[in-house]
């Protein structure tokens, strides 16, 4: 990993990342309290006592391993928007989702990760994909590869002919646009299904086990460990206006994921009604 400043050590990355999961996400899997849990924009976006507990830890040791780097994590991004604006400053940032998949962690379901990114200027430098109810941790460097549990992962490419498995937005959180352009993708020869955890989702592509994404929202929290992810397992992406996906700016959505180049333009022209 080149970058322009003093790369932070990775192993100790992975420590606090397992750490965190261990001392503020883990002890409260299926054990929360009703309070524990609370609402955000409406009743299937929910935030926890351990959402919280997590990003604070990672904050304080991720700046610690990196600094001067800026945090943009989801839980910190809702109190304060203007936090998100770190992602286009010239600083290092890493960019946290404590717990992907809250939904599922309140459910008891073992489904969920935790997400690290670091970027610099819009580039995805490395990253950290950790599901610690399954033992997973998925890691990525820019320019060295995919791994999980430290074996290398590839995402291949589909059978020729075969159906592609698709992974798009919850119907749960789109609007009426997005519902339109996901319905795009129910045609003869793809299998599309809601998508849980979207960190899990971007594995289950790195690994090959899933075709391809198809999403609709542009929270740097939720790509940008899955999208080094797949890139370095030699997975594409693309937003439908035929440009890569970048943390860094706005972009035309939905956006499209594949195991290889040619699945990412497919579903990108689906989604485009091609």
């Amino acid at each position: 990993m080149i970058t322009e400043f003093p790369a932070p050590d990775l192993s100790a990355v992975e420590e606090a990342v397992r750490k965190a999961a261990a001392v503020e996400i883990m002890p409260r899997f299926r054990q929360l309290a009703e309070h524990e849990v609370d609402e955000k924009s409406g009743p299937h976006d929910l935030v926890t006592v351990a959402d919280r507990k997590a990003e604070e830890y990672l904050t304080a040791s991720l700046t610690r391993l990196l600094p001067g780097s800026a945090v943009v994590g989801e839980e910190a991004v809702h109190a304060d928007p203007t936090v998100y604006a770190a992602l286009r400053a010239d600083a290092p940032v890493w960019i946290v989702d404590p717990v992907d998949g809250t939904r599922q962690f309140v459910g008891g379901d073992p489904g969920f990760c935790t997400l690290v990114a670091l970027a610099h200027r819009g580039e995805i430098l490395a990253s950290w994909t950790y599901a610690p109810a399954l033992d997973e941790l998925a890691t990525a460097v820019r320019g060295e590869g995919a791994y999980v549990n430290g074996e290398r992962i590839h995402s291949g490419s589909p059978e020729p002919g075969a159906v592609l498995r698709v992974a798009m937005a919850h119907p749960l959180y789109t609007s009426d646009e997005d519902k339109r352009a996901l319905a795009r993708l129910d045609v003869p020869g793809v299998a599309a299904r809601p998508c849980g955890s979207a960190g899990l989702e971007y594995l289950k592509v790195a690994r090959g086990e899933m075709d391809g994404l198809a999403f609709t929202w542009p929270s740097a929290w939720d790509h940008a460990a899955g999208l080094l992810l797949v890139a370095e397992a030699g997975g594409a992406q693309s937003t439908v206006a035929g440009v890569p996906f970048r943390v860094d700016r706005d972009n035309a959505l939905p956006f499209a994921v594949g195991r290889d180049e040619a699945t990412a333009v497919r579903i990108r022209e689906l989604l485009r009604g091609e």
